[in-house]
């Protein structure tokens, strides 16, 4: 089989950096990074494994020694192609390296390329109902979400970027000037996707409207603010959230805040050190989310309600609600 991209692209030493991690799983198309040392494939980490070690250490401290993994799975150059697709779909990865007798990576088979890519199926609810009183006059007479960004309305950038990913079965929950979203996207057939509208009576939050879907709903619902322009691979999302077997997971941004003073740090009136100027890491709310339908139960019927108070709602009901990092471009208008 010949390699359609060059593979030492995505390949890296022990002790590269986080930014050149991203920058591999990123602009190698492949989402894999390969590590070597002394020309041999010691580890490898993969979109999933980036993000998880974006949550233990943080971007600034993290290094792929610290989350590669030693274990990975390959076969030889003397073994049979199709092996490969065997160990992918049993395991349920998309990319397995291919050794020499030393250790050496002389190909890196993608399941993409011998497998036709399926569709997803995952439902995608798009928020897109609020007035965008923040962009007044821009929004006084057009709805948030229907902004041109680059001569294209943001909602149609939203809906090709979940296209590109597979994904064909759209919600889009609309108020405020409801008939202009409507008459723009009908019922999605120009874009080959289905489009259906949960038409709010009056202003349900960023999550009351989801009380308004289909109650035989049986995959993960993709949920995203119509106000969003992000990047993200929402086909690695909906992996994340399946592989860490969530029941709900919330896309979130690093966010660094510098204090320009040095910090004092105290037990009762006792000083006990200081931090000089400190950088203090939280995670912030990225607006993208997945949410497993039986989820949908924690919702009051036809009433305002935001995803925040949902999700503490089901941290609080013992779900597990995870985390997946966005290191992707992202904006929220």
């Amino acid at each position: 089989m010949s390699l359609r991209f060059d593979f030492s692209t995505v390949c890296l030493r022990v002790g590269a950096s986080v930014y050149d991690v991203l920058k591999a799983i990123d602009t190698g198309a492949v989402k894999i990074a390969l590590v070597l040392e002394s020309g041999k494939l010691v580890g490898v980490v993969t979109d999933g494994d980036l993000r998880r070690g974006i949550l233990r250490y943080g971007l600034l401290n993290l290094t792929v020694d610290k989350i590669m993994r030693r274990n990975f799975r390959y076969i030889t150059d003397t073994a049979p192609r199709n092996s490969a697709i065997a160990i992918m779909e049993r395991e349920n990865i998309d990319q397995i390296p291919v050794l020499d007798s030393e250790g050496t990576v002389v190909d890196l088979i993608l399941r993409r390329e011998l497998t036709r890519q399926e569709t997803c199926t995952n439902p995608v609810v798009i928020m897109a109902g609020g007035m965008g009183k923040r962009l007044l006059p821009l929004t006084e007479n057009c709805p948030k979400p229907m902004l041109e960004i680059g001569g294209k309305p943001l909602l149609e950038r939203s809906l090709e970027q979940c296209k590109a990913a597979g994904l064909s079965n759209f919600y889009f929950a609309v108020n405020f000037l409801k008939d202009r979203i409507k008459q723009y996207f009908g019922d999605g057939s120009k874009w080959d996707v289905q489009i259906k509208y949960l038409e709010e009576s009056e202003p349900m939050g960023t999550a009351g409207s989801l009380s308004l879907l289909p109650k035989n709903l049986d995959k993960p619902i993709l949920i995203i603010n119509g106000d969003i322009l992000s990047k993200v691979d929402y086909r690695h999302l909906i992996s994340f959230h399946n592989q860490n077997e969530n029941q709900a997971t919330v896309c979130v941004q690093e966010y660094n805040t510098s204090i320009p003073y040095g910090v004092v740090r105290t037990s009762g009136e006792v000083v006990v050190g200081f931090d000089e100027k400190p950088l203090i890491t939280n995670y912030v709310n990225a607006g993208m989310y997945l949410l497993n339908p039986e989820m949908l139960s924690a919702l009051p019927d036809n009433t305002f309600f935001d995803m925040p108070d949902l999700l503490s709602n089901l941290v609080d009901r013992g779900f597990k609600v995870g985390m997946f990092p966005v290191f992707e471009y992202w904006i929220e208008l």
